[in-house]
């Protein structure tokens, strides 16, 4: 169980697809090889079979396309939330661009010093962020910023002894099948899991053009994460229950806020959190 949480918690989650200009370095493909085409060779070489034709590639073949997070921001006893989400502008090539969304990202964290929370985050998410920032030639310095004790600040890079880095997967997993996914322990717990888009899809999303769809699905899961987070840490006594209702409020507030500022997409995730609670409750 974490221990602390900061003053200001980002819960985050991030979308990646194989990358077609890693396939197409490593496999030796032809420039003008289709995308399509590239990604399913780096599927086949991943080991893809009949019964799982998509299989998990290893993050540093894998294009970073999206990534949302929740801010969480305590001045004195008082939170405030915000809907972060890259790239902010669809139409923009250059915020488009993995070396952007990446580059950004690590820099804002490095600005801003978040508690990071993330649902398998620590071997997955984070990595990605790390192992592409090297492959992409990027200097993200105040990230990589590490105290000499892990008491005299945040450190990214220590999951074991700093808690700069929070991996939910780790505080409610276990081995094998004793570990839930994020949709089976938030279903369960009354928030919204999967919705439209499942993230085997992601890729085709991206090759179909439709980056729209997949910062969508990128929101529910960063709103799902922060709503399970809520959870873990009313359960650790970080919230009493009062303050846990309002903080889930908060969550409330924060969605019809960016409805009203033209996410409509949202409007079916807050559908289905009332659905789900009333189920359970």
């Amino acid at each position: 169980m974490f221990k602390t949480v900061k003053d200001r918690v980002w819960v985050f989650d991030a979308e990646w697809i194989p990358d077609p200009a890693a396939g197409k370095l490593l496999y030796d493909l032809p420039d003008n090889t289709p995308d399509l085409d590239v990604v399913k060779r780096m599927w086949k070489e991943g080991g893809a079979t009949e019964e799982d034709p998509t299989p998990y590639l290893k993050t540093v073949v894998c294009r970073i396309v999206s990534v949302a997070a929740v801010d969480r921001f305590e001045s004195g006893r008082k939170a405030k939330l915000h809907l972060l989400s890259l790239p902010r502008d669809l139409e923009d090539p250059e915020q488009v661009s993995e070396k952007s969304i990446v580059g950004t990202f690590l820099d804002k964290v490095g600005q801003y010093k978040p508690q990071l929370v993330g649902f398998n985050s620590a071997s997955a998410d984070l990595k990605a962020f790390i192992q592409r920032a090297v492959v992409l030639g990027i200097q993200a310095v105040e990230f990589c910023r590490r105290p000499n004790k892990p008491w005299e600040g945040d450190d990214y890079f220590d999951s074991r002894n700093s808690e700069a880095s929070v991996d939910i997967k780790d505080v409610v997993g276990g081995w094998g099948k004793a570990t839930p996914s994020l949709n089976e322990i938030a279903t369960l717990s009354g928030i919204p899991g999967k919705l439209d888009v499942d993230g085997e899809e992601v890729a085709f999303l991206w090759l179909d053009g439709k980056l729209d769809e997949i910062v969508a699905y990128n929101e529910f899961d960063a709103l799902t994460t922060y709503l399970v987070w809520l959870r873990v840490a009313h359960f650790g006594g970080h919230f009493t229950s009062a303050e846990y209702e309002v903080e889930q409020q908060l969550v409330r507030e924060l969605i019809l806020s960016e409805i009203e500022g033209g996410k409509v997409h949202l409007k079916k995730y807050l559908e289905e959190w009332d659905r789900l609670k009333e189920m359970v409750e």
